[in-house]
């Protein structure tokens, strides 16, 4: 992989920064931005990221949807469809990751965590292609438009609007996660750790082991009870249930731990800087999936709860983002509840997997009952500085919608008023 950024977007240049150094990164190749100017040469798509002064103006449900008609009525050109054909038979035409890598996305302003799609187990030329045709759309997805208005990026007019697409081996992971790396080596290196695949991580569908790693090879960790798991069964990801004996089983050991932390150091050394690195292990092996710049400072670990003398009305989980607030739970199950969510309420959900990014624009908190520190949503959590609790059991039943709450993203509580 000899992909470079600036052809071929941060998320593809640090993999091929990272094949290039000698890191296990799964063989692939990049659909460049060429190939993707090439299919929009005659879109005028300027308009659909918003010309008004106001980003509350844009209508995102019409952009995405007519860059989807768009893109979607006219099939891959010849050209490109042939050079994925040829590449995919390279590789031996096994199931492939197929991921974004826009031009504004995975830098050290703004990481776009989860804001453009990806794809796992795509096998055969025409999947691939929809792939890549859907990744392309969603450069304008309701969800990648609200992250960049809230961020204060308006690329149309630099022309940063640009989308390549990364095509790889898939990894049939036993084990996966998401690593910080730190600052300097005084600091530890950060790990959660899941079975199975890595999107019931960074998508926080599930609470994940948590590792620290000291720079003298210490090690700290907290088993989660990990219930569910992703998989891929032929052409198909299945979620299912992990048995009991192994639900509160560590998913990695200290050992791993330490290898996967000097790893990261290494991913670092080669970046530039502190990194969140995506892993999986397989067979033995640790692959490294993604990497970007951290963006935002980590809050520290939790600290022990549950003292005699803690308020009923008070609950803990897991710091996911500084600061604290206060303001109206708003209990959120799903996509039907979004319009109920006012400016200034607490969120309170399941989790909140990339959808849900819009609601980060109002919201002044988030409360979710599974997920970890370095999931997708805590990560815009923190470039938004809104405060964050994660992984509290039972948020959506113990919080009444509309109760006055006071969560504190730094320790990990939230506390009701008036109960």
């Amino acid at each position: 992989m000899e992909a470079v950024a600036d052809t071929c977007g941060g998320k593809a240049g640090a993999l091929g920064a990272l094949h290039r150094a000698g890191l296990p990164v799964p063989d692939g190749f990049v659909v460049p931005f060429a190939a993707y100017l090439a299919a929009v040469r005659d879109l005028d798509l300027g308009r659909l990221d918003g010309e008004a002064d106001d980003a509350d103006e844009i209508d995102a449900v019409d952009a995405v949807d007519a860059v989807r008609q768009a893109i979607g009525a006219r099939p891959i050109h010849a050209a490109v469809a042939d050079a994925l054909g040829r590449a995919l038979g390279e590789l031996g035409d096994p199931p492939v990751a197929v991921r974004s890598s826009a031009a504004g996305e995975d830098t050290g302003q703004a990481s776009a965590a989860g804001q453009h799609e990806s794809f796992l187990a795509v096998r055969g030329v025409g999947e691939v292609a929809a792939a890549v045709r859907a990744c392309w759309a969603s450069l304008f997805s309701s969800r990648a438009i609200a992250y960049r208005a809230a961020s204060g990026r308006h690329d149309r007019r630099s022309g940063d609007l640009l989308m390549a697409v990364i095509v790889q081996r898939h990894v049939d992971a036993e084990a996966s996660g998401v690593m910080f790396t730190p600052a300097d080596r005084s600091d530890a290196t950060r790990i959660e750790a899941s079975w199975g695949l890595g999107p019931s991580i960074v998508e926080g569908r599930v609470t994940p082991d948590t590792y620290r790693v000291a720079g003298d090879g210490s090690v700290t960790r907290t088993v989660a009870d990990k219930q569910s798991r992703l998989d891929r069964r032929g052409a198909r990801l299945v979620v299912h249930d992990v048995p009991t004996a192994t639900r509160n089983q560590p998913a990695i050991d200290d050992a791993t731990a330490v290898r996967l932390a000097e790893l990261g150091e290494r991913a670092a050394a080669v970046l530039g800087g502190p990194q969140d690195v995506e892993w999986a292990i397989a067979g033995g092996r640790t692959w490294v999936l993604q990497a970007r710049p951290v963006t935002a400072a980590l809050p520290p670990p939790a600290s022990p709860s549950g003292a005699p003398d803690t308020p009923a009305a008070t609950f803990y989980g897991t710091p996911g983002s500084h600061g604290t607030v206060t303001g109206t739970a708003r209990i959120v199950r799903g996509p039907v509840d979004f319009a109920r969510v006012r400016s200034g309420d607490i969120l309170v959900c399941p989790f909140t997997d990339p959808a849900w990014t819009p609601l980060l624009r109002i919201a002044a908190g988030v409360v979710t009952e599974t997920g970890g520190v370095l999931s997708h949503a805590a990560i815009v959590a923190r470039e938004h500085a809104i405060p964050a609790v994660l992984g509290l059991p039972n948020a959506t039943s113990d919080l009444r919608d509309g109760t006055v709450v006071t969560i504190d993203g730094t320790t990990g509580t939230v506390t009701a008023k008036g109960d």
